[in-house]
């Protein structure tokens, strides 16, 4: 992603690159000591963000304020090119230290594309949780129906616009709570040929909905076994809860998915110019196909 860069990592913060912006943020994992001196970081920071007080309703993220030099653009574009897939996604300074993308999950868009390229014409993609649509968009450039759900409207505008500016059309866009929705799928007898999940620790649905990973992310995951397609069909499961191991997701997915014997799980990280690699979520990927496209 010639458009981001993990800069540096310590003292529990991370500079990066996205773009044209050098940006300073908050990150709880990175307990080792920083590779550049503090120098470094207070010339080269255009934005920097300061933790206040409380934390979103929505994703349980701490609540704070961004600090830009002057002339800085509130909002700007960065690209991301995967053999003929070409994203770009808009960035802006949020609340709550985020910036309208997770360059680590591109891992993840590349097997969405790959995978949806496989399944052809036939491909129907459920994206829950699905934040600015980087997994939608992935989907969606390999040609896939792809479903967009999330429960913040707001986000589902960021959404939008990251669809046209990457000339994509035609995605389905659903402003609801992800277990209220694959419910209502069940009953309806839907099916999907590819199923991507990237739930927040915590987090409050449209209509007030709790969720807490722990203890909805398997009864979510039984209920998405259910819409998935017997022959053809994958599934990808993105956590960042902190305490959770790659093997926590590899078993959700053996359990849930149990006639599929293609399943891998891992570590999402970005590596600074130090060599330390940042971790930042764990992953399990799931496929099953009995007739593809080659």
């Amino acid at each position: 992603m010639n458009d981001y860069e993990l800069i540096d990592t310590g003292g529990y913060e991370k500079l990066e690159r996205f773009g044209k912006y050098v940006l300073r943020r908050p990150e709880p994992q990175a307990v080792w000591g920083k590779a550049l001196p503090e120098a470094d970081w207070l010339r080269s920071a255009d934005a920097w963000f300061r933790k206040g007080k409380g934390k979103s309703d929505i994703d349980g993220n701490e609540r704070g304020q961004w600090q830009l030099r002057p002339g800085i653009d509130e909002q700007w574009f960065v690209s991301y090119k995967y053999k003929d897939m070409h994203l770009r996604f808009r960035l802006g300074f949020t609340a709550f230290k985020h910036v309208g993308i997770f360059p680590e999950q591109a891992s993840n868009w590349d097997f969405i594309y790959d995978n949806c390229r496989k399944l052809g014409d036939s491909a129907n993609v459920l994206n829950l949780f699905a934040y600015t649509g980087g997994a939608s968009m992935a989907a969606r450039a390999a040609g896939a129906e792809v479903t967009h759900v999330d429960s913040v409207k707001p986000v589902l505008v960021w959404s939008k616009e990251n669809m046209y500016a990457s000339r994509l059309d035609n995605i389905r866009w659903i402003c609801e709570d992800a277990m209220k929705f694959v419910n209502r799928e069940v009953r309806r007898g839907s099916r999907y040929r590819a199923i991507i999940l990237d739930p927040p620790a915590y987090g409050r649905g449209a209509e007030g909905e709790k969720w807490q990973l722990e203890e909805d992310i398997y009864e979510l995951l039984v209920s998405c076994s259910k819409i998935a397609d017997p022959d053809n069909f994958f599934c990808v499961l993105n956590l960042y809860s902190m305490g959770f191991s790659p093997l926590v997701a590899e078993n959700l997915l053996k359990d849930c998915f149990s006639g599929h014997t293609a399943i891998e799980s891992g570590e999402l990280f970005l590596e600074d110019r130090a060599g330390r690699k940042l971790p930042l979520s764990v992953f399990g990927r799931t496929s099953k196909f009995l007739t593809v496209n080659d």
